[in-house]
């Protein structure tokens, strides 16, 4: 887990350096919180304008998905900050397979509720099949 972070520090790093590089030779001369204000909003929005459309399109008919997948987000960020928090205090093992453990089970979890929602919602279909 510190190799995988060290990993992706180290990337984000040479990005930002290659940034302030350009921007020092550049007309600019972005302050690096100004720089980050430009490229953070750009990356925003440049997911924003992939995932919005695909989220409307998700809502007509799946908003489980959409759900499944916000909440996938929230535990990926979780299961990192705990083991990132673990590895700060001391207080346990920063290690990776705990993070890809914690995700295997919440999907473990979600395919039995996907699988006794499926049961639920075609014996209902069964009684009421003018419901949706």
């Amino acid at each position: 887990m510190v190799r995988f972070l060290y990993y992706m520090v180290r990337g984000i790093s040479r990005i930002h350096d290659k940034l302030l590089q350009i921007n020092d030779t550049s007309a600019l001369f972005l302050t690096d919180k100004q720089l980050h204000f430009v490229v953070m909003g750009l990356v925003g929005m440049g997911l924003l304008l992939v995932i919005y459309p695909l989220f409307l399109a998700l809502s007509k008919k799946h908003v489980l998905t959409i759900a499944w997948i916000y909440v996938f987000t929230v535990m990926v960020v979780l299961s990192f900050a705990i083991e990132i928090g673990q590895g700060i205090t001391n207080t346990g093992n920063m290690d990776l397979e705990d993070v890809i453990s914690g995700l295997a089970g919440f999907m473990l979890l979600f395919f039995i509720f996907a699988v006794l929602r499926l049961i639920f919602l075609g014996i209902r279909s069964l009684f009421f099949p003018d419901r949706e």
